[in-house]
């Protein structure tokens, strides 16, 4: 899959360190990207607006962990 016209976006909570963090590309009809922003040359995870959707409604339900 090309997501050569991907728009990555970072979360504002991430920091400027770096650290542990994934972008979001929202911008791509029918899919969803995610990549590691350590390794923006690297894999990507895609997946359907549906199911991304749950997941963060999901992880905001039960909130941070560790």
């Amino acid at each position: 899959m090309d997501l050569g016209n991907a728009i990555w976006k970072k979360s504002t909570r991430s920091g400027t360190s770096g650290g542990d963090c994934v972008e979001v590309a929202g911008n791509l009809p029918g899919i969803v990207g995610v990549r590691d922003s350590k390794d923006p040359a690297g894999p990507a995870l895609v997946f359907r607006p549906g199911a991304w959707q749950g997941f963060v409604d999901l992880a905001k339900r039960i909130g941070p962990v560790g």
